[in-house]
């Protein structure tokens, strides 16, 4: 069993096999009763977007999240979707080109190295910033370019504490498809949102494997 975590690489080839599947397959999670979909709108209700706003989506993959990014900002809002799989954002421009959003931008990057644009009212990463081994400096860079009153939501996946280490080990495989590795088990995104940003609660969801982790950047903040 694999123990460390995943390389750009490496990263780059399990999402380019996923791309065609990946809508199909992420659906497989609900056989578990892993409401995968109900996690996403969660993490998005979080951001408390406003019609006109501007939100970066870190690994937008084939654009799921598109569809309530753009009800909750509006045709007026702007929506810029960030992935450094080229597979992936192929079916995000497909997804684009058939619902016919005009609103929305897509870069091909890795979180590591793009440069938030400033001033944006939101951040969001669902199932994706864990896998960035500078996931702290990712947080950190995003605070900064935060309006007043902005938010960074992360949503993921991440070892349940009341889980004994044999079934934590167990369960890495189902994942696995996402690139998750026991690896990642000392990853906390959570903690830098609290470094960066005033933490609003965090919620833990699926017995602990998933959180919903939002920060906030208020009127006078200033970033570490």
């Amino acid at each position: 069993m694999r123990d460390r975590a995943l390389g750009w690489d490496e990263i780059r080839e399990v999402y380019r096999k996923r791309a065609p599947c990946y809508d199909i397959t992420s659906h497989v999670y609900a056989f578990f009763g892993y409401r995968l979909n109900a996690y996403r709108r969660r993490g998005i209700q979080a951001l408390r977007l406003q019609p006109g706003d501007t939100v970066v989506e870190i690994g937008c993959g084939t654009g799921a999240n598109m569809a309530a990014l753009g009800a909750a900002i509006g045709p007026t809002g702007t929506i810029v979707g960030v992935d450094v799989s080229p597979e992936m954002l192929d079916r995000a421009h497909a997804r684009i080109r058939r619902e016919g959003w005009r609103n929305v931008t897509l870069v091909q990057a890795d979180a590591a190295t793009y440069a938030f644009p400033a001033g944006v009212n939101a951040i969001l990463s669902t199932y994706a910033l864990t896998l960035v081994p500078s996931y702290d400096d990712v947080i950190r860079r995003g605070a900064e370019a935060l309006a007043p009153g902005g938010r960074v939501v992360v949503v993921d996946f991440k070892a349940p504490r009341s889980w004994p280490e044999p079934l934590q080990h167990a369960v890495v495989p189902l994942l696995r498809p996402f690139g998750v590795t026991r690896g990642l088990r000392t990853r906390h995104p959570w903690e830098s949102l609290t470094r960066y940003l005033n933490l609003v609660i965090m919620e833990e969801r699926y017995f602990g494997m998933t959180y919903i982790a939002p920060g906030e950047r208020p009127a006078e903040a200033r970033v570490a």
